[in-house]
């Protein structure tokens, strides 16, 4: 029992870590239907930033503070020279630009601050701890905390604060929105600014963990079950897709690996994500899909 407690813990960890990605999905996608892809890139340019600001020789806060400087300015800069001339075009039109953004920004990224692995110490020790029967990682008990902390306070931020009432405004209906004096290109700044915020947290988070490197990108492909499982327009979906996720590939990997003969967490998420297409194609707590206007 207690080795089944262990390895759920250890994937709702990881979950948690996934819905922190997922959520930069989100909250662009909330306000504007727009599915960036990009997001990834974003994750390996805040990481690769950071380590190479603080391989330099910069203070670890002023590297910090810099890089999300840097995130937030690339971030408004998308959205105000790349996606909002293409007002009013199609979903595929939309998705392609930032599918061809992911590519500028990680290429330009590497070429920058060059291609090899680097190591990311933020410090925080990965020793193994108690919890009662079980034992767990202890940095992934600290990036957990820091992630849920981040995604508990996006959730009031955007449930409390006036941005956030706009935002919802906005998702449920645009016109709407407009007609009581909602500002769309202010709006749309502010959350792409916050999604270049995510976008530096999980990096670091995610870097410290696997290294600052290109396969960093590759962690969007796991927010996509995520996404489609919570529901895209859902920060409470993401959450919940993550920690769905983040379980049930763990517990796969151990229980259903050795009856199929293999590795089953690099599809597994993806096959659940299927079946919840097949039986809830909007997610657990997703909403209509939106145009934006």
């Amino acid at each position: 029992m207690s080795f089944f407690l262990e390895t759920l813990v250890g994937g709702v960890l990881a979950g948690v870590m996934y819905a922190l990605v997922a959520i930069g999905f989100v909250l662009i996608y909330k306000a504007s239907g727009v599915f960036n892809f990009a997001q990834g890139s974003m994750v390996l340019c805040a990481a690769l930033t950071f380590v190479t600001l603080t391989e330099k020789g910069l203070p670890f806060w002023l590297a910090g503070l810099v890089t999300l400087a840097i995130m937030v300015t690339l971030a408004v800069a998308v959205e105000r020279v790349v996606l909002r001339p293409l007002v009013n075009r199609s979903q595929v039109t939309l998705f392609m630009a930032t599918l061809g953004l992911s590519y500028i920004i990680e290429g330009g990224s590497q070429f920058l601050m060059d291609a090899r692995v680097h190591e990311l110490d933020l410090g925080i020790a990965d020793l193994p701890v108690a919890l009662g029967p079980i034992q767990v990682s202890s940095f992934d008990l600290v990036a957990a905390a820091s992630a849920g902390a981040l995604v508990l306070g996006l959730a009031l931020f955007f449930e409390r604060t006036r941005v956030g009432k706009s935002l919802r405004a906005v998702a449920d209906d645009p016109q709407a929105a407009l007609s009581v004096g909602i500002r769309l290109p202010a709006l749309w700044a502010a959350v792409w600014a916050v999604a270049g915020f995510v976008a530096l947290v999980a990096g670091l988070l995610w870097g410290a963990r696997q290294g600052v490197q290109f396969s960093l990108t590759f962690v969007v492909l796991k927010a996509l079950p995520v996404l489609i499982i919570g529901g895209f327009t859902s920060i409470t979906g993401a959450i919940a897709g993550g920690l769905i996720v983040g379980a049930g590939d763990a517990l796969a990997e151990i229980y259903l690996g050795p009856l199929l003969g293999g590795s089953v967490s690099t599809w597994f998420a993806y096959g659940l994500a299927v079946a919840f297409l097949l039986v809830r194609p909007a997610g657990l707590f997703g909403e209509r899909p939106i145009e934006r206007v």
